[in-house]
């Protein structure tokens, strides 16, 4: 399915020559998809995103994917920053109390295999709103299905536990900005353990290993890959 047309004013040039190595998923927390494409296609507001895709499966594009959307804000992923100029942000149209129908999942995963391959992202490099901006952001939240898209290689989502290890030593790891230590939690959760409730436990330790460790063999593998590829 084609993406509609539907610019926003809301964009710039990415700076200092960076290209779309990140992929980032949102909700867009409010009533409707209308609602949605009014607010990131209002100059007032300041906010955009390159796509929006209805609970339907409708996919709109709205920013150009070789432009500058403003849909991350302030945020850091493995210690970089300026998110939006390094990525290609796509909204799901989701108030953030309910699951994502099935059409929607699957126009997603049609669109991020062709953002993907045009633009040579990895699966260890599709994040989470919540994973980058974890202090002030939620979404996709912990009802986002992150194993069906991992089950396609569209996505990071390692099996089982590891050691009982220090949790700042792995959200370090798997790519988490500096935080407050319950808001880094959080994040984590959402993303990788979204069952788990209270305080920090062993289980959050040994999952959070066990990301960390997929995510290190994730990022050996790509940038083998990149290298095979340029010569």
């Amino acid at each position: 399915m084609g993406a509609q047309w539907h610019p926003s004013p809301n964009f710039g040039p990415r700076r200092n020559g960076l290209r779309p190595e990140l992929l980032v998923l949102h909700y867009t927390g409010m009533a409707s998809t209308d609602a949605a494409l009014a607010r990131l296609c209002d100059p007032a507001f300041e906010v955009s995103a390159h796509y929006l895709i209805s609970p339907e499966g409708h996919i709109i594009q709205m920013v150009a994917e070789d432009q500058r959307a403003w849909h991350a804000g302030a945020g850091q992923w493995c210690g970089k920053g300026d998110i939006n100029s390094r990525s290609v942000g796509v909204e799901l149209a989701n108030r953030g109390d309910g699951p994502f129908p099935n059409p929607q999942m699957t126009a997603l995963e049609g669109l991020m295999r062709q953002v993907m391959a045009r633009w040579g992202i990895a699966a260890v490099n599709v994040i989470a709103h919540s994973d980058m901006a974890p202090d002030r952001k939620e979404d996709p939240g912990a009802r986002f299905d992150w194993r069906r898209l991992a089950l396609q290689g569209l996505a990071l989502w390692p099996e089982g536990l590891g050691q009982d290890r220090p949790l700042d030593e792995s959200l370090d790891a798997i790519g988490y900005p500096n935080a407050l230590a319950d808001k880094r939690l959080q994040a984590f959760r959402l993303r990788f353990r979204p069952w788990g409730q209270g305080p920090e436990s062993a289980q959050d330790r040994m999952r959070a290993a066990a990301v960390a460790e997929g995510v290190f063999a994730a990022r050996c593998q790509a940038t083998d890959s990149a290298g095979q590829s340029a010569q």
